[in-house]
């Protein structure tokens, strides 16, 4: 064992009391909120926050041990917004919010074990074509006969016996894993323009199209779905992904021209998408139909003003939606712009902590694969933030770590590790931490060792001609 880093030691005792502090606002958050809504403090009080310190500070421990020269502030972020939106899940329906506590616990152990496994990045490198086959295999499944479900107009649910789930959420970092994977391999190839047609110079066809028949794929497929909040953020994911492994500013505009005339097509053909536009622009003439839900989402961060109405105070069951899609237009009202910037701050250190990793990586497939988890958070944040404060059409993604749903948790608490771990991986190649053998590692060094122990031994008794050892 190497002797401890002291960097590593700071950073994670810093994490610690970021993740206690996270802790002890959710606790208070959760105090305030049911003396709003029921007038006294809920003698659930204690073993709530015990519950709630325990699982985050499991996290950081596992974090410590696995992971000690990741970034200290990624995990107190999340941790602050999910409670946050546990919070408000819990002011909004008590049995939402013991689903969302199962889930929770899922959640963190899934970081854990996620940590746990995958300890050398470079190893999920080897596995591009595997997790394109998870990935697509999991986009279908919402068309399969028997188990496949509709909701809202788009069939991307799942329900196999009591467990329903999205499958685009985990699909989603497969995915992300793909391209990264893909790239890093070809990416000196796709940037070479040696193929001409006529006055342009683009890619051989042989490095980009499997590339492009993937990610169109996904794209289609989940059109197919009308799942298109998830199409934009498929489309944009893969041509951030391209413009970072290139480094080619004409793959970004390309992608921006094909993406201006994909929505138009869209709108074009279909009638959800010209209804979710035309309610973007004006929805007072549709606020008893389809229209309702935004216009509410306006009247209560309206209400809640500068200081808000004070945790539960509001009226956010107005909103039919509040658990899901809305549930910022909740903290609007009852936090007010204090309170909805705060959680806005969050995302943008989350984002700013995920892109400072990706700097950092020199690993070309870290390098990528962490520029695309942490653009997939904040393309997310901002397409349903945008959608509910009406700077661009709304559309069905949630709100990461804040949001009601359990597949949507699981996946980002595993996203969050995977960003952990190219943290931790560049923290170790540029010597801020020792660079010990992984877990993995010294199970198989142990193992050879004791191999080359029994090989000498039976090496010693066929020197002394000992017959029963040769056959041994």
């Amino acid at each position: 064992m190497s002797t401890p880093s002291p960097l590593a030691s700071a950073r994670r005792s810093t994490e610690l009391g970021l993740v206690v502090m996270a802790g002890a606002i959710t606790a208070a958050a959760y105090t305030v909120a049911s003396l709003g809504k029921n007038a006294e403090i809920p003698p659930i009080i204690l073993p709530f926050l015990g519950v709630t310190l325990g699982l985050l500070v499991v996290a950081s421990i596992a974090t410590r041990i696995l992971a000690r020269g990741a970034d200290p502030t990624l995990l107190p972020l999340a941790a602050l917004l999910h409670g946050i939106g546990y919070v408000m899940i819990t002011r909004l329906d008590d049995r939402l919010a013991g689903l969302q506590t199962t889930w929770t616990f899922i959640a963190i152990a899934a970081y854990v074990v996620v940590l746990f496994v995958v300890q050398r990045t470079t190893d999920l490198a080897h596995q591009t074509w595997w997790f394109f086959a998870i990935g697509a295999t999991l986009l279908v499944l919402p068309i399969v006969p028997g188990i496949g479900r509709s909701f809202g107009g788009a069939r991307i649910w799942v329900s196999i016996g009591p467990i329903n789930f999205q499958p685009g959420e985990f699909a989603k970092i497969f995915l992300a894993l793909f391209f990264a994977g893909y790239l890093a391999e070809r990416r000196e190839l796709i940037a070479t323009n040696t193929w001409r047609i006529g006055f342009l110079r683009l890619p051989e066809p042989r490095h980009l199209l499997p590339i492009v028949f993937a990610w169109g794929f996904s794209v289609v497929v989940m059109v197919g779905l009308r799942d298109l909040g998830a199409s934009l953020l498929f489309f944009a994911l893969f041509v951030v992904m391209l413009w970072v492994a290139t480094e080619r500013t004409s793959f970004l505009v390309i992608g921006v021209f094909l993406f201006a005339g994909a929505a138009y097509i869209a709108w074009r053909l279909f009638d959800n998408v010209q209804t979710r536009v035309a309610i973007w622009l004006d929805p007072w003439p549709q606020y008893e139909g389809r229209g309702y839900q935004i216009v509410q989402a306006m009247f209560a961060l309206s209400n809640g003003g500068i200081e808000g109405t004070g945790l539960g105070l509001g009226s956010p069951n107005k909103i039919p939606e509040v658990k899901n899609d809305f549930i910022f237009a909740a903290i609007g009202e009852e936090l007010g712009l204090f309170g909805a910037t705060a959680v806005l701050i969050a995302f943008v250190l989350i984002i700013g902590a995920g892109y400072r990793i990706a700097i950092r990586a020199d690993r070309p497939f870290e390098k990528i694969l962490a520029t695309g988890l942490t653009t997939i958070i904040g393309l997310q944040a901002f397409i349903i933030v945008g959608g509910v404060i009406r700077v661009v059409p709304l559309t069905g993604i949630t709100l990461p770590f804040v949001s009601y749903g359990g597949s949507s948790l699981l996946a980002n608490y595993i996203l969050l590790a995977l960003l952990m771990r190219i943290s931790d991986s560049s923290a170790r190649r540029l010597g801020e931490v020792p660079d010990d053998l992984t877990i993995g590692e010294r199970f198989e060094a142990r193992r050879a060792a004791r191999l080359a122990r029994r090989e000498a031994k039976r090496a010693g008794r066929i020197g002394r001609g000992d017959p029963a050892g040769a056959a041994r």
